[in-house]
C-alpha cells in the first residue's frame, strides 16, 4: 500500500473511531444516516489533508514524527471544527464541544501517523 492509501485508511479508521467512541459526535438515528455522516466526515478530511499534506511519507525519527504529529493535529482539529459547522448542512453529523473536536483530531492524527510508521522500511541497494 502506498503513502496515499495508508493516509486515507488512517483517516477512515480515525473518523470511524471518533464517530463510534466519542459521545459528543452524533451520526444520525438510522444506519444509513450514520454511514452518510461518517462518509461526509471522511471525504472532507481526506480532501483537505490531501490539499495541505502534513505528515511523514514513511518511517522518520521520533523528534520529526512528534513535530509532524503536532502540526497535523492542529490541521485535523481545524478540519473537525469546520465539520462541526458544515456537518449539519450535509448530513446528520453533529460535533459538539471543543473537547470533542480535539479528541477527534487526536484519534484521526494518531491513526494516520501509526499507519505511516507501519510501512516497510526503504532499503537502498549498495553498489
Amino acid at each position: 500500500m502506498n503513502d496515499h492509501g495508508r493516509r486515507r485508511l488512517g483517516i477512515l479508521v480515525g473518523v470511524g473511531l471518533a464517530g463510534g467512541l466519542l459521545p459528543g459526535i452524533t451520526l444520525g438515528p438510522e444506519t444509513v444516516d450514520a454511514t452518510l455522516s461518517l462518509l461526509v466526515a471522511a471525504v472532507v478530511l481526506t480532501v483537505l489533508t490531501q490539499l495541505v499534506r502534513v505528515g511523514p511519507s514513511g518511517r522518520v525519527p521520533l523528534p520529526i514524527l512528534g513535530a509532524l504529529g503536532a502540526v497535523g493535529f492542529v490541521q485535523d482539529a481545524l478540519i473537525w471544527w469546520l465539520l462541526s459547522w458544515l456537518g449539519p448542512k450535509f448530513s446528520d453529523l453533529r460535533v459538539e464541544g471543543l473537547a470533542t473536536i480535539l479528541l477527534a483530531a487526536l484519534f484521526t492524527r494518531a491513526t494516520v501517523l501509526l499507519l505511516s510508521q507501519l510501512s516497510p522500511a526503504v532499503e537502498f541497494a549498495e553498489d
